[in-house]
């Protein structure tokens, strides 16, 4: 039996305490001591007594008398205490030539510092400098990569081609179109060893390539059935053909919305002057180098995956069958792509990708402490070429120079756009 503990005075917790720690108790990452404080304070304050929020959440009365530290500290006793035990030997003024070296300084002879490569320039073990990095979350042997659309109607192409997913008009077919180029046919070596019980399938890992062949397909958004198209080349030649094909698959009387990307076989004067013979194909771009905004793209991920990533061909023709047979197979039984995200969601992700570069310590430190040709600082410059990317600003523009002013002017022109054409377009609902 728990002995008896002190008399505790009544809990009361104020709503943003409260919005702090029922935020706690939802996050995934939160350490579990913590997440149990934070639900003995929150059964505290509805006024539940020590025995009760005890039998509650299957803990000794004890653990729950430990929320006597909250009323005086707060939030922010209710962590782990320190707890007595050898001074620390590494001090802040070891641990910042670390962090400074990581983020400001290379190697001489590498891209980035090793755990071993820096212990040896500063005198540290490999395994305190390893601590340093999990501490503040370094990892200079990782990288990623981004690419910015220098489209200048990108928001408005945004908001066309989501606007369509999400809503599409009525007594219309919304065709996703694309191109899947340079299918490679591909024969191994040497024949592939097939599974066995603990073994994995094996295959040599040089090749003997076939040809290559083209996949032109039309992804329809309601159903997920695909109408595809094989060509051995990939030009507007080929593309003029699909049009044709696409006419005569859609039944008529219905309006087509075809998405397509910005590829050059898409606008060649050839092709504009067929697309009157359709008058009823009506075309929607997505913004240069936004590929990821067709949903057909997401459909050749399953055609790579499923058919072509392990598939031995030793002709083109083979491989032809094969995704003429994978093709048939899919529009047998189609699987249609959810598109959840709606405009300003998109948007508001391409701003904060901005904030991340311009707010960077290390692009601020490499671009704003330079000057470029006409002795302006590149802070400014860059600035503008952040708002000529994402915000459709025609021409270069002068900007702040600092990176947070940049970011304000960033959102603020963002928001103006967006004001200035109004709400977003569709409803955020799934397509089935």
């Amino acid at each position: 039996m728990s002995r008896p503990g002190p008399k505790i005075p009544p809990l009361s917790v104020t709503d943003a305490q409260r919005a702090v720690l029922e935020g706690w108790l939802r996050h995934r990452t939160t350490a579990q001591a913590l997440a149990q404080r934070s639900r003995i304070v929150l059964e505290c304050a509805e006024g539940h007594s020590v025995m009760e929020v005890s039998r509650r959440l299957g803990i000794a009365p004890d653990t729950v008398r430990t929320r006597r530290r909250f009323p005086e500290h707060g939030l922010d006793r209710l962590g782990n205490e320190p707890r007595p035990g050898v001074p620390r030997k590494i001090t802040d003024a070891d641990v910042e030539p670390v962090i400074v070296k990581t983020l400001e300084e290379t190697p001489k002879n590498a891209t980035h510092w090793s755990t071993r490569s820096m212990a040896a320039a500063t005198g540290m073990s490999q395994s305190t400098v390893s601590g340093i990095r999990r501490a503040f979350a370094l990892a200079p042997h990782r990288s990623q990569t981004f690419k910015l659309s220098t489209d200048p109607l990108f928001i408005d192409k945004v908001r066309d081609v989501v606007g369509l997913y999400l809503d599409p008009p009525e007594k219309a077919l919304l065709l996703c179109v694309d191109e899947k180029s340079q299918i490679q046919a591909l024969d191994r070596s040497q024949p592939v060893l097939p599974m066995m019980p603990g073994v994995p399938e094996r295959r040599s890992h040089d090749y003997i390539r076939a040809g290559t062949t083209t996949l032109f397909a039309a992804l329809e958004v309601a159903t997920g059935k695909v109408i595809g198209s094989l060509h051995r080349r990939h030009r507007a030649a080929e593309f003029r053909k699909f049009p044709t094909k696409l006419d005569k698959e859609v039944p008529a009387g219905l309006q087509v919305h075809l998405i397509l990307d910005n590829h050059a076989t898409h606008k060649t004067p050839d092709i504009k002057k067929s697309l009157p013979a359709h008058p009823r194909f009506h075309l929607h771009f997505t913004p240069t180098s936004a590929s990821w905004l067709n949903l057909v793209e997401r459909w050749f991920a399953e055609l790579t995956r499923k058919k072509l990533k392990r598939g031995v061909h030793r002709s083109v023709q083979s491989l032809e069958r094969n995704i003429r047979s994978w093709l048939t197979a899919w529009n047998e039984q189609p699987r249609p792509f959810a598109w959840t995200k709606t405009a300003d969601d998109i948007l508001d992700k391409v701003a904060a990708s901005c904030h991340r570069i311009s707010d960077s310590g290390h692009w601020l430190r490499a671009h704003c402490s330079l000057v470029d040709d006409t002795h302006q600082p590149r802070a400014r410059v860059h600035a503008g070429l952040l708002l000529h990317v994402e915000t459709g600003a025609r021409g270069w523009r002068q900007g702040p120079s600092s990176g947070h002013a940049a970011n304000a002017w960033l959102v603020g022109t963002i928001r103006r756009r967006d004001r200035k054409r109004g709400g977003g377009v569709g409803r955020p609902c799934r397509i089935r």
